[in-house]
């Protein structure tokens, strides 16, 4: 969705003009925020779909959104198709199966399609991990999307992806689609966001306490990101240890970091902060939050923290708002994600590996923030340009070129 919103005001310039067809937000169980319409550009046409209610699917065990919007997704469409002319179908979300509909536009109405991966549909990642580590129902989305990935695959006529990694491993399990249009797009800073947010920031609820330093984090948890958390949380006890004083007026914030629905979530952070003796300075908040108020929140903090997964294909989408805020920015990563290098070309200074053994560098980090000797951070313009939405939506618009001509 954050794609498709960020590259709209944008697609027109470069010679396309977007429909959207998406599920109507009562159907989602999802944070809502109706501020995200603020961005949308004026003349949109956008087509609301129905699902299953969720309140009697899940009782035989299906909750996803997708599989329950499948077949209102396939008679919208249809209709639409039916009676307009398009060039191109576009599909760029993380529920999947809805890809699956692709191919059969394209053979009923002739229409090419592009597939945005913004994570790797089917992965083995979790395959090997204890049963504690993976997600809800892994077995049958595991099962699921192996069956699902070759459906839409073998058709599609493009790909765009936030990490180079994703395609090169669908170009190496499918033959078909080795020579096709495919580019390694990120996702784009987004700057018209942080004035939508500031403008609308005291209508949210405060979850910082203002007595204290404060670090946050705002995104999922889970136990892939233990070895980016944990030398963070080492520094911080070190710190409470040798200056109780100064370290003790830090708190780190990790705020959204269940998708299970509100009040149901279960920690994943603050467990390992009383593992590792900090978990006084630590405040978890598994419910999630909507966009413009994690924005504003950001906006609120002292510094901003970004954990990666121990997966080297992870990549870390949030850290364009991040840059956004100018605030002072620690993150840490596999040493292979391709966030590292996305951070270095901005200019950011405390980007880390978890494996370098980087405690005194990231203490240092800290008693900067605590003793507010980091402002706001003045990033590379250059990289500021490259990584702009308008700049992602271009890159889109021309892999949708070389695909419709």
């Amino acid at each position: 969705m954050q794609r498709v919103r960020m590259s709209l005001p944008y697609f027109h310039q470069f010679g396309w003009d977007a429909e959207v067809v998406t599920i109507d937000p009562k159907y989602s169980d999802m944070p809502k925020d109706d501020l995200l319409l603020q961005s949308i550009p004026p003349g949109i046409n956008i087509h609301y779909v129905k699902a299953l209610n969720k309140g009697w699917t899940s009782k035989f065990g299906l909750g996803s959104i997708a599989l329950r919007s499948l077949r209102f997704y396939k008679r919208e469409v249809s209709g639409l198709l039916k009676k307009e002319h398009f060039d191109l179908i576009y599909f760029s979300t993380t529920q999947f199966p809805v890809c699956i509909l692709g191919a059969y536009w394209k053979k009923r109405f002739d229409v090419p399609y592009v597939i945005d991966m913004q994570d790797l549909w089917h992965s083995d990642y979790y395959k090997n991990k204890p049963k504690s580590q993976r997600p809800k129902k892994y077995w049958f989305s595991y099962r699921l999307n192996k069956r699902l990935e070759p459906k839409a695959m073998r058709s599609v006529d493009g790909l765009i992806s936030v990490s180079e990694s994703y395609i090169t491993t669908l170009k190496e399990r499918y033959a078909v689609i080795r020579n096709i249009p495919a580019e390694t797009i990120t996702f784009g800073a987004f700057g018209p966001d942080m004035e939508i947010a500031e403008k609308h920031k005291d209508s949210f609820p405060q979850l910082l306490d203002p007595s204290f330093v404060n670090i946050v984090y705002i995104g999922r948890g889970g136990a892939d990101m233990r070895s980016a958390i944990t030398p963070l949380f080492k520094a911080l006890k070190n710190g409470l240890d040798t200056q109780p004083d100064v370290f003790g007026k830090i708190k780190v914030y990790f705020i959204g970091t269940s998708y299970a629905p509100p009040d149901h979530g279960t920690p994943t952070i603050s467990p390992l902060a009383n593992e590792l003796g900090v978990g006084a300075q630590v405040t978890e908040v598994t419910d999630r939050i909507s966009y413009y108020h994690t924005l504003a929140t950001l906006k609120q903090a002292n510094a901003l923290f970004i954990p990666g997964s121990d997966d080297p294909k992870y990549t870390a989408s949030k850290i364009y708002p991040y840059v956004l805020t100018q605030k002072p920015l620690l993150a840490i990563f596999n040493s292979e994600s391709p966030a590292i290098p996305v951070l270095k070309e901005y200019g950011a200074d405390y980007i880390f590996s978890y494996d370098d053994g980087n405690l005194e560098a990231i203490s240092d980090f800290l008693v900067k923030v605590i003793k507010k000797e980091l402002s706001e951070v003045s990033y590379n313009p250059e990289a500021i340009k490259k990584y702009s939405a308008k700049q992602m939506a271009e890159r889109q618009c021309k892999l949708f070129d070389r695909v419709a001509k």
